[in-house]
């Protein structure tokens, strides 16, 4: 019976062991760090063009949104609303049976910054060719689901609110109810202080407003990109947007 309980004490020695080594190796590669394995193979280029071609994808959605007919007036987001220095009087002319005029006034405003958008397509493009290494590396990995969108109004919004602006003169101009309300503050100058800067130029307010939307809605498209797997619709935009997981 000797050999049979040194036998069985051998087993138990060499399953102990086993555990141990077992466990020991378990809690080493726990405790070890690795490098997410989606880096590994995402290069810098990889990055800049996966980027790049979000933006445009982005950009793309968020122009042709809004630069359709209604495309500001049927989206409560960034449709726009009458200054708020007139504001209190859209409730007087509604009360007076005068709310048409009023309604006619807000598409026109909202008309004209859609007419506005598209051109801001050539202008994110020079942006995005502008765009280094760096750039794209530190909008990708920022954390931020607007990072890129932040970039973009940092390099390019002086340059479209002079391009917009022209565009929602030209409308604002030829359009009757907003023609006559603009010629109204220009033959009574004291009226600029009463309903307040926003209404007293009116296509400056217009042009603010067409890009706060313009900016939402890219946004929004870039949030999706991130968060969404099907929103990335090619192999290099799930290459690269994997490694956010």
């Amino acid at each position: 019976m000797n050999w049979l309980r040194m036998i069985l004490t051998c087993l138990v020695c060499v399953m102990l062991l086993t555990e141990s080594a077992v466990a020991q190796t378990t809690r080493t590669r726990r405790t070890t760090p690795t490098a997410p394995r989606q880096n590994s193979n995402v290069s810098n280029t990889d990055i800049a063009d996966g980027l790049k071609e979000a933006l445009f994808q982005g950009v793309k959605n968020a122009i042709d949104d809004l630069g359709r007919e209604n495309g500001f007036l049927d989206n409560s987001r960034v449709r726009i609303p009458l200054p708020k220095g007139l504001q209190k009087t859209e409730k007087t002319l509604r009360a007076l049976g005068q709310g048409k005029r009023v309604d006619e006034f807000v598409e026109s405003m909202n008309h004209a910054a859609e007419e506005a958008v598209p051109v801001a397509a050539d202008i994110f493009i020079d942006s995005v060719k502008q765009m280094t290494f760096s750039d794209a590396r530190n909008i990708l990995l920022s954390g931020q689901d607007n990072a890129a969108t932040e970039f973009f109004r940092r390099t390019s919004e002086d340059r479209l609110r002079d391009e917009f602006r022209p565009i929602v003169e030209r409308f604002t101009e030829k359009v009757g109810v907003t023609q006559k309300y603009k010629a109204m503050i220009g033959r009574y100058g004291f009226m600029g202080k009463v309903v307040g800067e926003d209404a007293s130029d009116l296509d400056g307010y217009i042009t603010e407003k067409a890009l706060d939307g313009l900016f939402l809605m890219m946004a929004d498209e870039e949030r999706r990109i991130r968060r969404d797997p099907v929103r990335r619709t090619t192999s290099l935009l799930k290459k690269v947007f994997g490694i956010l997981r």
